[in-house]
């Protein structure tokens, strides 16, 4: 399996923001055309405790199997991919079933030893939320999955909801290259100001697959501050597309350059020309020699001249003042066909 399945790969995590209903969920499935994670098991001897937000939270927002199953299918079918973040093992089990391409690992279980043992038995590709993760959890986390060959991603996350603009740390995915250069790299974020300058920067430093949670604003619901209404995420899809456009192409080569480009530079580079008539045969010296502007079609330039014991000679005469064409040196220069085409075409 490849790592390119995390590229340019957005997650729009519904988390619980269905409600508990699943035709709110189709809508957010319908706004968003992403994804919604699966419920999770809840331990019996707390199923009943509703002073713990979490618990309460998942029971007030229960779907059940047969729920999920229509929103993955509805996920499928309006074109985008199905994936879920399981918080126990049975809902690993429901992956598998429900044929997910990719599980999700939260920030809470990401040291979760029987989870993730669980998860990889599944062989398929996993990211996982670095919020809170110990440097030695995720050196450990990163070597058990590549022991097993299996695709991972490390998001790059803030796991408080929402953080401010200052707590993002996006320095933490220079610091995550360094450490894991072989590893696709995210970000999960929850900050709340904006949606656009996070993911340019994050984009910039090498985030290849991004994260938020999405919501929908409908009846009068009190949309959580961290979670992204489908107009936020309309400017975060954009911002992601000017980032993508503005950083250009490799980033382990040298680029290509553009006409216009190197037509301005060749307009500053000065011309060799003659100080006093010169002959056939004679090595050049600064004495005879000097450089100006405007560099003329087919001119050496400051680029290809040598001077002194080991400068070109003059192949021909040459007056006073007069530009020294690159065919008139004993250079390399001059003996290949396409650079002296190139010179031909550069300068006035």
């Amino acid at each position: 399996m490849s790592h390119q399945i995390f590229e340019d790969l957005f997650v729009l995590e519904m988390a619980s923001n269905h409600q508990g209903s699943l035709e709110r969920g189709l809508k957010i499935v319908s706004n968003f055309s992403k994804i919604v994670r699966f419920n999770n098991f809840i331990h019996k001897d707390f199923v009943s405790r509703s002073d713990i937000r979490y618990v309460k939270r998942i029971n007030d927002t229960r779907l059940s199997k047969a729920d999920f199953s229509v929103l993955v299918d509805a996920i499928r079918k309006s074109g985008c991919i199905p994936m879920a973040t399981p918080f126990d093992e049975k809902s690993v089990d429901w992956c598998v079933e429900f044929d997910m391409p990719i599980i999700k690992v939260a920030s809470a279980d990401n040291n979760d030893w029987t989870l993730l043992e669980k998860i990889a038995s599944t062989r398929l590709p996993v990211i996982i939320s670095t919020g809170g993760m110990s440097q030695k959890d995720m050196d450990d986390v990163v070597s058990f999955f590549r022991k097993r060959n299996i695709p991972l991603a490390l998001n790059h996350c803030v796991a408080a909801y929402p953080h401010e603009d200052n707590e993002c740390e996006l320095n933490q995915i220079d610091y995550l290259r360094y450490r894991y250069p072989d590893a696709t790299l995210g970000y999960s974020c929850h900050e709340y100001h904006d949606w656009q300058a996070s993911v340019m920067m994050a984009f910039a430093k090498g985030a290849r697959t991004f994260e938020r949670h999405v919501d929908i604003d409908d009846n009068g619901f009190q949309v959580a501050t961290y979670s992204s209404l489908p107009s936020q995420i309309d400017a975060w899809f954009k911002a992601w597309n000017k980032a993508r456009e503005m950083c250009g192409g490799s980033a382990d080569k040298r680029r290509n350059f553009l006409v216009r480009e190197i037509e301005y530079l060749d307009s500053y580079v000065r011309g060799v020309y003659a100080k006093r008539n010169l002959v056939a045969g004679q090595t050049l010296t600064e004495d005879d020699v000097y450089l100006a502007i405007p560099l003329l079609k087919g001119q050496a330039s400051s680029r290809e001249l040598m001077l002194g014991k080991f400068g070109h000679k003059l192949l021909k005469d040459c007056l006073a003042d007069q530009a020294i064409d690159v065919e008139a040196l004993d250079t390399p220069y001059a003996n290949d066909p396409a650079l002296v085409a190139q010179y031909r075409k550069r300068g006035l």
